[in-house]
């Protein structure tokens, strides 16, 4: 452990860097889709989905109790492991023989990516004072909404020598990480934390994946085939349960407590929201340009990339207004955008291709909204919870946002059922459409309770009679 306080600075970058890597998993392989079904033939949209829900919904199952690991555990402890599970699943599903073999390996990258999430934002909230987390939070929130976006126009340039090169990019990334995070990092963690609800989180991810599977498979087979009425069954008595076992369970899947603050269980809602939108946005747009413009996956990756190219600086600059304004009116004018750029796809876009008249400035506005957004609810934790909490806290959040993803993509494939044409892809702009309004009122909706929520130990806690610890009392000396 350095004995100094580490650089702000270069905490930021270490821990941006593997939140770089993580958001960027989850939609790179959407352009490699093309690769994988040439290399293994007899696979469908359907089953190459799970090599994007087969990862999202383990990483959302593992998020919350991740989280949870790292503030008793120790955050920087828990990162750098997940990094290296991350490493060595890439290294893996580089090399997968199979689809199937290829979903397993995503599952445990899933796992690393759960470990590195929640920890670097910790980490990242005890590096910098009060009064500058504002700004460090829209970089690190930036930073990951731009490697989502950025996973089309990268993969395409990778897959252009084999879609296995979008997992071997991550090895030397990966690699500098976990040579620098002992160096930059330092500990910190809440020795009262319990063991978390193993059991919960198991619950959870039958929950999540047994919905995901029904939207999936009710294109194929049918809304009242046997086994999507089943997996619906599943799915509800599943999700049903596991708040009511989070409620009695001493260390719970969901921090319900923390989910009483009326700001965070808005920001938990609209991030999955707006998560669904961006999913099936991303999703969307590769289909739509390689199978109804015919694009290769390069010329497709590279016509998406201005999207992120505009995250960045906006999540920057997003960073000041949060500080200034607070994070609700900046949601609230991202959705605005985000929807002004999903209404010009769905009045302009159309089977010939003119791609500076009607997908450029779509591109320009959706990524105007994603860079005010999703740093704008990144930074609620920060906010409204005790330092102790931010592990858990920014866990709820990064879970809301991998559910949203994989109910995105889910919802998507049941909409086009099968092969898409014009008309399905309109319809999807168009559920792309209702959640960017969604997220503006919630946005509105955070706005008008942020100022007034404050976070309660529960009675029951073995903490209820202290107060909650400050940011020094937070970190290891």
């Amino acid at each position: 452990m350095p004995a100094t306080a580490p650089k702000p600075g270069l905490v930021l970058l270490v821990v941006s860097t593997a939140a770089f890597l993580a958001s960027l998993d989850t939609f790179i392989v959407t352009i490699a889709f093309p690769g994988i079904r040439a290399a293994f033939p007899g696979d469908g949209l359907a089953t190459l989905s799970w090599v994007l829900n087969g990862y999202t919904v383990l990483f959302a199952a593992c998020l919350a109790p991740a989280g949870r690991l790292a503030d008793r555990y120790g955050r920087r402890r828990l990162f750098l492991l997940g990094v290296a599970v991350f490493t060595l699943a890439s290294a893996a599903c580089a090399a997968a023989p199979s689809v199937a073999v290829l979903v397993a390996f995503r599952a445990v990258q899933a796992i690393g990516a759960a470990l590195v999430m929640p920890t670097s934002l910790a980490l990242l909230l005890t590096a910098f004072p009060p009064h500058r987390r504002p700004v460090a939070v829209g970089v690190w929130a930036s930073v990951g909404a731009a490697a989502a976006a950025l996973g089309p126009p990268v993969g395409g340039l990778l897959v252009e020598a084999s879609w296995r090169w979008v997992f071997l990019v991550n090895l030397p990334i990966c690699a500098v990480t976990l040579l620098a995070g002992p160096r930059v990092l330092r500990e910190s963690r809440d020795s009262s934390t319990g063991v978390p609800d193993v059991i919960g989180a198991t619950g959870l991810l039958v929950g999540v994946g047994a919905l995901a599977y029904a939207l999936v498979e009710a294109s194929d087979r049918g809304w009242g085939a046997r086994p999507v009425l089943l997996a619906f069954a599943v799915a509800a008595l599943a999700l049903l349960w596991v708040p009511l076992r989070s409620a009695r369970h001493p260390v719970p899947v969901l921090d319900l407590p923390a989910l009483r603050v009326p700001t965070l269980w808005l920001a938990c809602v609209t991030t999955g929201v707006f998560a669904a939108g961006f999913a099936a946005m991303l999703f969307g747009n590769v289909l739509f340009l390689t199978s109804v413009w015919h694009d290769s996956a390069l010329v497709a990756g590279l016509s998406l990339a201005p999207g992120p190219l505009v995250v960045v600086p906006v999540s920057i600059l997003g960073g000041r207004f949060v500080h200034r304004f607070g994070p609700g009116p900046v949601v609230a004018l991202g959705g605005v955008s985000f929807g002004a750029g999903v209404l010009i796809w769905v009045l302009r876009m159309g089977s010939t291709p003119d791609y500076a008249a009607s997908m450029l400035p779509g591109q320009l506005l959706t990524g105007l909204g994603v860079g005010l957004i999703l740093p704008s609810l990144s930074g609620v934790v920060g906010t409204v919870l005790p330092p102790a909490r931010w592990g858990a806290g920014s866990s709820m959040v990064n879970t809301a946002r991998q559910i949203g993803t994989v109910f995105g993509v889910a919802v998507l494939v049941a909409v086009f059922a099968g092969t898409p044409d014009l008309t399905a892809f309109r319809r999807g702009w168009l559920l792309v459409l209702a959640t960017a309004v969604a997220t503006a009122l919630g946005g509105l909706l955070i706005a008008g309770r942020r100022r007034t929520d404050h976070y309660a130990e529960p009675q029951a806690a073995s903490r209820a009679a202290s107060p909650a610890p400050m940011l020094s009392e937070a970190i290891e000396p």
